[in-house]
């Protein structure tokens, strides 16, 4: 049975670091820059401050994705909350179907119900996902660069 929940990362942790793992290797455009190593102590800060808010769908009691979101006030727009989606992934045999589309359905409704005003997603060039966002009514407002200095 497909579940979507809140979960947080003194739970989680353990169980969330072969995902991070899968999701790094797919999507990260310069392996020989950023080396696998997330940063536990900010985490555990941002979520101590309520800023960061973890969901995850699972399949009975296996991960199988999650929707990583940091919300705090717009610092261009006073008055605007904005949700920041960290990170998103699911395992690639549960892409097909509607399972990472309600797992986004969830997360909103709940970072909405949070007090944010507008969720941002970014997404990468290697693993594109364009047509969901589309489909979820995202608009496109950015084009991201990077240069490795």
């Amino acid at each position: 049975m497909i579940t979507y929940q809140q979960e947080f990362l003194a739970k989680l942790k353990d169980e969330i670091i072969p995902l991070l793992k899968e999701d790094w290797g797919e999507i990260e455009h310069n392996k020989d820059l950023r080396k696998f190593a997330p940063a536990w102590s900010l985490y555990e800060e941002l979520e101590l401050l309520n800023i960061l808010s973890i969901f995850t769908v699972r399949d009975d009691e296996e991960l199988i994705g999650y929707f990583v979101v940091m919300t705090m006030p717009s610092l261009h727009c006073e008055g605007i909350n904005q949700a920041m989606c960290d990170l998103v992934y699911l395992r690639k045999k549960y892409r097909k179907g509607l399972i990472g589309y309600k797992l986004f359905k969830f997360a909103e409704e709940c970072v909405r119900q949070d007090g944010a005003d507008v969720l941002h997603v970014t997404t990468t060039e290697i693993n594109p996902i364009d047509g969901l966002m589309l489909k979820l009514g995202y608009n496109k407002i950015e084009t991201k660069f990077e240069k490795v200095l």
